[in-house]
């Protein structure tokens, strides 16, 4: 039995484990490694489907396996995050929290049509998990005093920000519509390395490294945005 053909599987399973870590970091408040755990799981999940095209060895176990694995790491991860975010906030007595597992359910459909959907072997329809897990997760650990931002930074002003129920909620609702919807998205799949074949992606790439210079981890909310942002343009405004 060939070896090489488990290799692109163990990179998914690793990507369920760093999944599955993230929640129990939820649960137990640290949503700072909950956010870094979900960045870990993204890129497995980036290189699973690499490796196995550059082995050859693309399977129906591997892509349902992949599903399984990002509906841990994309879906329940980031649910159980802004759950226990929100239930910090409002306590215990409160049923608001609970609409966080919106992210779940969306994150779910979103993968059972991508398995589906002819349309997205290059590019994508809607938000893609791992983007709206990063950004979900990613919020919830700048409620943190210790999450690394730049000094000059308002930290009061991004913790009311982040803490604040009525934007965690409308923002839940927000991206479980994003997730679903039939707005064409990029991918970061290069076929080539010509500029102006990838220039978009070179540009978000590029935009990515300098917010990530200056903003640290509150860059990482501010590149999906700019994500979606770029999606729209390519998509409607571009054309």
């Amino acid at each position: 039995m060939s070896i090489k053909k488990h290799i692109p599987n163990t990179i998914t399973c690793m990507n369920m484990a760093c999944g599955c870590i993230a929640v129990v970091m939820a649960f137990q408040g640290n949503f700072i490694w909950s956010a870094i755990y979900i960045l870990l799981a993204a890129v497995f999940d980036f290189f699973d489907g690499m490796v196995a095209r550059l082995l050859n060895v693309k399977s129906d176990i591997g892509k349902e396996l992949d599903s399984l694995s990002d509906a841990v790491s994309f879906g329940l991860a980031p649910a159980a995050i802004i759950y226990n975010l929100l239930r910090s906030i409002m306590g215990d007595d409160s049923c608001l929290p609970y609409l966080a597992f919106l992210l779940a359910i969306f994150s779910g459909l979103r993968l059972a049509k991508f398995n589906v959907d002819e349309r997205q072997t290059s590019s994508f329809i809607g938000l893609p998990t791992p983007a709206n897990a990063m950004f979900m997760s990613s919020l919830a650990a700048l409620s943190d005093p210790i999450a690394p931002i730049p000094g000059w930074f308002d930290v009061e002003v991004i913790h009311d920000i982040v803490t604040s129920p009525i934007v965690i909620l409308c923002l839940v609702f927000l991206f479980s519509y994003l997730l679903v919807c039939e707005l064409p998205m990029f991918s970061l799949k290069f076929k080539n390395l010509k500029w102006e074949d990838n220039k978009i992606r070179f540009i978000l790439i590029i935009s990515s490294v300098v917010l990530a210079a200056i903003f640290q981890m509150a860059a990482i909310p501010l590149i999906i945005i700019l994500f979606i942002l770029m999606s729209i343009y390519t998509a409607f405004v571009k054309r």
